[in-house]
C-alpha cells in the first residue's frame, strides 16, 4: 500500500514540471505608477481639497479580480498616492451608491468583515522582494485592518495581529466614499536607498460580490498575492527614516477568585513596559518587560474528537511583528516553531519574565531574526530560557534559502542548567516559479537534548502546480522517533495511551497528495464549482502502517445564493494503544478499523443582514457511528453590531461498553461598536466535552493611537449543576509614546 501512495505522490510532484514546460507564458502587462513629493501639506480628513492632491499620481482603471479576472470593475476606483518627509499618502474614490453599501462592523482588525464589507485595501513591500509586506485598510465606515503579509509554504498569508500607528478617514456621499490614508515611514520597515516598492489595491465592492486590484492578479491566488504586485516608482529619494525609540508602558489591576479550590479572593496589581527601538534604518529591536496577555481574546473553543492536540493561533503582540520569519519553517502538519509555546507548560500559563527580539534587512534580499524569552518559576515549574534565531536569503527571483535555530535551557540556581536543554536547527529552501504556478519547499530539521539520541531528525517535501483552475501537488514528512522540539509543534507526535494514562512519542512518515479542478461557467447565478480529492497516509518510521483519511470533495459557489461543500470520506485507522475517545466503560482496544462517511455544509451570502451556515455530517467512527450537526446565525445591525450563536452537537455510538456520548457546544457571542475606537465583545461557551461554560466579556477603547483601555470579565462554570469555578475581572490601560 505505502508503495501505491509514494507512486501517486511521485505522480503528483512530477506533473507540475511537465505542465509548465508545455505551457506557454502569458504576456501580462506591466503596471507601474510613478509618484513624487508632494507640493503642499495634507491634512487627513477624507476630504480630498488640497491643491497636492491635483498633481498626484493617479491609478489606470482596476481589473476584475472575483468572480472573473477578465475585463474591468463594473464599479471603478480611482487611487491616488504621493509623500512627503514623513508619511505616505494613499486617497480612494470608491464608486458605489450611498443606499447599496454593504458595511459590517465599526470594529477594527477583522478580516472576515473586511473582506465581507465595502472596503479599500493597500499591499506595501517596501524591499520589493515579493516575500513580505503589509496590509492596510478601511471599510465604508472607517473601520481599520493593518497587518503584515508574508509567504508560508510558498503561498500570501495575512495576520492581522500586527498592529502600528497611522491615519485614516472615510467619507460617504451619495454616489461614491473616498477613504483617505497616510502611513508613517516610522511604522514601516524598508530602506531609503530603494527607488522601487511593490504595491496593488484591493477593492471589495459587496452590492456585486465582487473583488478589483489595479495590478491583475490571476484566479488562484489572493487579490493581497506578493508575487502579483505592481511597481511604485519613486522619482526622488526618499528621506532617511528619523525614527524615535516607542515606549508603551501599562498599568493594570485585577481581582479574582478560585472557587473550586475553595481560595479567597486575591488582587493584583502590575506594571509593564514595551519598548520599540530602532537600531538603523533597517532594523528594529523589541523588548518587552514583565507582559501581561489577559485582554488578548480568548481562543474559540472546539469539539475534539480525534487522538490529538488541536493548535491555536498566536495572538500575543510581542510574538507578531516579522512573526513569518520565525514561524514559516515547515509543513502544514509539523512546526519546527510555534510561539505558543513559549509560557504555557501543560496547558497551564508560565508568566513570561522578560523577552527581546530583533528583526530587520542585512540587504534588499537578506533578513534575519533574533527572539530571546525569559520565563519565571511557578509551582514546580523552573524559570527557562528560550532562544530563537533565523535567517533568510532570496534567491532566483522569489525563492529563498533559510535557516533556523531554537534553544530552551532551564535555570537551577540562578543559572543555566547544562542538563536540562532542547536545542533544533534546520534549514529550508522554498520554491517559487517566475510565473508563479510551481511552488514547493524542501526541508531538514535536526534535534538535541541532554540524551543525545539518535533518529531525531525531521525531513520533507513538499510541490505543487495551481494555475487558478487546475491544481495537483503533494507534501511528505518525516519525523524521527527521537525529533524533540519542544518550541515547535506536531499534532501527530504523540499517540494517546488510555491504559496508562500517557502519551508516547511516535515518529512517522507522512504522505499527502491532492488535486482538483475549478470550472468557472459563464453563469449568471454561479460563480465556480470545483472537484477534489486528497489523501492522507501515516506511517511508522520502520513503515508500519498508522492510518489513512482520502475524501472526495465538491464546491459550489454562487453569485447570490451562498456556497455549498459535499464531501464522501473513508477512514482506516490502526490504534498502536487502547484508546479513549468519549469517556467509555472501556478503552477502544489496538485493532484496525475502516469506517466511511459523508459531510455537506452551506454557508449562505455574507452580504445579508441574517446570515448563517450549517454542517452535517453521518456515517461510521470506528466501530461505531457518529452524527454531527452544527451551524451558525448571525444578525447584522449595520454598521455597529453583530449578533451570533454557533452550535456544534455530536452523538457518538460505540457497540458493547466502549461507550456512547452526546456533546454539545454553544457559543453565543455579541460585537458592539459605538465607534471606529470604542467596541464591546462577549463570548459565552458551553463545552460539554471540557465539562465548562466560559464567560468573557470585553470592552475596548483606543483612546489616542496604540493606546487603550480596557476592561474584561471572564467566569467559568461547570456545565453539570453551574458551579462557579473562577470568576475574574482585569482593569489595563497602555500608553504610547514615540
Amino acid at each position: 500500500m505505502i508503495r501505491t501512495y509514494l507512486l501517486c505522490l511521485i505522480i503528483a510532484m512530477l506533473f507540475p514540471a511537465r505542465a509548465i514546460l508545455a505551457q506557454e507564458q502569458p504576456e501580462i502587462k506591466e503596471f507601474t505608477l510613478e509618484i513624487s513629493k508632494a507640493n503642499a501639506s495634507i491634512t487627513v480628513d477624507g476630504i480630498l481639497d488640497e491643491m497636492a492632491w491635483e498633481s498626484a499620481s493617479v491609478t489606470s482603471d482596476f481589473l476584475n479580480k472575483w468572480p472573473r479576472d477578465e475585463g474591468f470593475a463594473i464599479n471603478q476606483t480611482q487611487a491616488r498616492i504621493m509623500y512627503d518627509d514623513e508619511f505616505l499618502y494613499i486617497a480612494a474614490i470608491n464608486y458605489q451608491k450611498k443606499e447599496d453599501l454593504v458595511i459590517a462592523t465599526l470594529k477594527r482588525d477583522n478580516l472576515s468583515y473586511h473582506w465581507g464589507s465595502d472596503g479599500f485595501s493597500v499591499i506595501l513591500d517596501p524591499y520589493n522582494n515579493k516575500t513580505n509586506g503589509f496590509i492596510f485598510g478601511v471599510n465604508a465606515a472607517g473601520a481599520r485592518i493593518d497587518g503584515i503579509v508574508s509567504l508560508e509554504n510558498a503561498q500570501t498569508r495575512p495576520d492581522v495581529n500586527w498592529d502600528n500607528v497611522w491615519l485614516s478617514e472615510v467619507r460617504i456621499h451619495d454616489e461614491y466614499w473616498v477613504a483617505e490614508i497616510a502611513i508613517p515611514f516610522k511604522s514601516l520597515n524598508f530602506d531609503p536607498k530603494t527607488d522601487q516598492w511593490g504595491i496593488n489595491f484591493v477593492r471589495s465592492d459587496m452590492k456585486r460580490n465582487e473583488f478589483s486590484t489595479w495590478s491583475y492578479v490571476p484566479q488562484g491566488f489572493p487579490g493581497i498575492d506578493l508575487g502579483h504586485l505592481g511597481t511604485l516608482q519613486l522619482n526622488e529619494k526618499l528621506p532617511d527614516k528619523r525614527q524615535k525609540i516607542a515606549l508603551q508602558p501599562y498599568v493594570l489591576t485585577s481581582g479574582g477568585q478560585n472557587f473550586a479550590d475553595n481560595e479567597d479572593f486575591k488582587g493584583d496589581l502590575d506594571i509593564g513596559l514595551d519598548t520599540k527601538i530602532p537600531i538603523g534604518s533597517n532594523f528594529k529591536m523589541d523588548l518587552t518587560l514583565n507582559p501581561d496577555f489577559s485582554t488578548v481574546d480568548v481562543d474559540q473553543q472546539v469539539t475534539n474528537l480525534t487522538r490529538f492536540s488541536i493548535r491555536f493561533p498566536e495572538k500575543r503582540a510581542f510574538f507578531l511583528e516579522n512573526s513569518d520569519l520565525f514561524s514559516s519553517f515547515g509543513s502544514w502538519g509539523v512546526k519546527p516553531f510555534f510561539s505558543r509555546t513559549i509560557g504555557l507548560n501543560d496547558g497551564e500559563l508560565v508568566p513570561i519574565l522578560f523577552g527581546t527580539r530583533m528583526t530587520g534587512n542585512l540587504s534588499e534580499n537578506s533578513r534575519v531574526g533574533f527572539m530571546n524569552v525569559q520565563t519565571r518559576s511557578m509551582d514546580d515549574v523552573v524559570p527557562n530560557n528560550y532562544t530563537v534565531l533565523a535567517a533568510q536569503q532570496t534567491v532566483f527571483g522569489r525563492s529563498n534559502v533559510k535557516a533556523l535555530i531554537t534553544n530552551r535551557s532551564g535555570f537551577e540556581n540562578n543559572q543555566l542548567n547544562g542538563n536540562d536543554f532542547n536545542r533544533t536547527i534546520g534549514a529550508e529552501f522554498n520554491y517559487i516559479s517566475a510565473n508563479n504556478l510551481v511552488r514547493g519547499n524542501l526541508r531538514y530539521h535536526w534535534s538535541q537534548t541532554e540524551e543525545n539520541l539518535s533518529d531525531a531528525s525531521f525531513a520533507g517535501a513538499t510541490l505543487y502546480y495551481d494555475d487558478g483552475s487546475f491544481y495537483i501537488g503533494g507534501t511528505a514528512d518525516r519525523l524521527g522517533d527521537n525529533y524533540i522540539n519542544e518550541l515547535g509543534f506536531s499534532q501527530r507526535s504523540f499517540q494517546y495511551d488510555a491504559a496508562r494514562d500517557t502519551l508516547i512519542r511516535t515518529g512517522f512518515n507522512y504522505v499527502n497528495p491532492w488535486m482538483g479542478y475549478a470550472f468557472r461557467p459563464e453563469s449568471n447565478w454561479l460563480n465556480v464549482f470545483e472537484i477534489s480529492m486528497w489523501t492522507v497516509n501515516s506511517y511508522e518510521t520502520n513503515g508500519d502502517f498508522i492510518d489513512r483519511a482520502t475524501s472526495m470533495n465538491y464546491f459550489i459557489s454562487t453569485l447570490n445564493y451562498g456556497s455549498f461543500t459535499l464531501r464522501l470520506r473513508n477512514n482506516r485507522v490502526r490504534l498502536l494503544y487502547e484508546t479513549d475517545l468519549i469517556g467509555g466503560d472501556e478503552f477502544l482496544p489496538q485493532a484496525s478499523y475502516n469506517y466511511n462517511y459523508v459531510t455537506f455544509g452551506y454557508n449562505s451570502d455574507s452580504r445579508g443582514r441574517l446570515t448563517g451556515s450549517f454542517d452535517s455530517s453521518y456515517g461510521g467512527f470506528y466501530n461505531g457511528t457518529r452524527l454531527m450537526v452544527g451551524g451558525s446565525l448571525n444578525v447584522r445591525a449595520q454598521p455597529w453590531g453583530n449578533f451570533g450563536v454557533r452550535y456544534v452537537g455530536n452523538r457518538v455510538e460505540l457497540p458493547g461498553n466502549y461507550g456512547e456520548a452526546t456533546l454539545h457546544l454553544i457559543g453565543p457571542q455579541s460585537e458592539v461598536s459605538f465607534s471606529n475606537r470604542l467596541s464591546w465583545s462577549t463570548f459565552l461557551q458551553y463545552n460539554t466535552q471540557s465539562e465548562n461554560f466560559n464567560i468573557n466579556s470585553r470592552v475596548q477603547w483606543r483612546f489616542a493611537p496604540m493606546s487603550d483601555l480596557f476592561l474584561v470579565y471572564n467566569d467559568n462554570y461547570l456545565t453539570d449543576g453551574f458551579a462557579v469555578q473562577n470568576r475574574g475581572l482585569v482593569f489595563k490601560m497602555n500608553y504610547w509614546l514615540n
